[in-house]
């Protein structure tokens, strides 16, 4: 194992969301970090891709959080750097109810701070991956939370997220955006 330093860039939370623009399923273009469904806030979940198994478990978990994220203002978003064929055969494999993406570049994934895996045989998958990021972009286009993981077995426990989004959101608890100092 080579002892060479690895350097990365790394987002941090408090700065601005990366102008990344992707092609839901159906073809449309979206940005990354704009809400829709009348939400102000979105939540961007990063997956690894069709092969993943436990991306697949964690998104249909997911939409069970749907209505709940969205009564608090916050829309959902999934994106991977599958092609829109692999997205098509990964969506029979799941019960989910929020829109998905296809085909997050290296480059858009390196602006994104997240880890970068090549596959380990083309039975897994035919191009460099994503690993697990989970961004939520606020009404600002600021990121307020971030998580991000070099391996698809480290993911923030949906039910907590979820709550402390909420808490976050209460306007009572005047919560600023965390670890902010570097």
């Amino acid at each position: 194992m080579s002892t060479d330093l690895i350097y990365t860039d790394k987002l941090h939370a408090g700065s601005s969301f990366p102008d990344i623009a992707v092609n839901l399923f159906s073809g449309e273009k979206v940005q990354l970090g704009k809400p829709s469904n009348g939400a102000d806030w979105q939540l961007v979940i990063v997956y690894r891709g069709r092969h993943c198994p436990l991306c697949s478990k964690y998104l249909n978990q997911l939409a069970n959080f749907k209505d709940q994220l969205l009564a608090t203002g916050v829309d959902l978003i999934a994106v991977s750097g599958d092609s829109q064929a692999q997205l098509e055969s990964h969506l029979t494999q799941l019960s989910v109810n929020f829109p998905f993406a296809y085909g997050l570049t290296v480059a858009q994934m390196k602006s994104l701070g997240l880890y970068i895996s090549d596959p380990r045989s083309e039975q897994e998958t035919d191009h460099p991956f994503a690993e697990p990021g989970l961004f939520v972009v606020n009404a600002q286009g600021i990121i307020q939370v971030i998580d991000i993981s070099n391996n698809p077995f480290v993911r923030p426990e949906l039910q907590a997220l979820v709550n402390g989004l909420a808490w976050v959101r209460n306007p009572d608890n005047n919560y600023p955006i965390r670890g902010m100092k570097r």
